[in-house]
């Protein structure tokens, strides 16, 4: 059996800042990066809260996510050197797709744009 990426029991809640830290710096807001995470997610405000504060693995993370969003197909492009529409592994896309988001939100994407609407 194939070793688990250590990303998938690292808890959320240690990367949440950097993802706050990253759209911060390029003049983003904490409520923006919330609403993307809510946005692929299902998550409301409060569960997020709740996710983060009881340091939940990214694994749990995504596993306890209400719905995925039935848009997430259209998240497409490279993070990391890699394309996010080529991830094999679920929970690694998933990762992925939440980097991806996050990026172009640092990047000055329009939230329209970047939530695929």
């Amino acid at each position: 059996m194939a070793q688990k990426h250590r990303i998938f029991s690292m808890a959320f809640a240690r990367v949440y800042p950097a993802y706050l830290a990253k759209a911060e710096k390029k003049g983003r807001t904490k409520r923006e990066v919330d609403k993307i995470i809510r946005w692929l997610t299902g998550y409301s405000q409060p569960q997020l809260r709740r996710a983060i504060e009881k340091e939940v693995s990214f694994e749990a993370f995504f596993d306890d996510a209400p719905e995925l969003n039935p848009n997430v197909h259209l998240i497409t492009g490279v993070v990391c050197g890699v394309r996010v529409e080529e991830v094999e592994d679920p929970l690694m896309q998933k990762i992925r797709w939440l980097d991806k988001l996050i990026d172009e939100l640092a990047r000055g994407k329009k939230m329209e744009s970047i939530l695929r609407e």
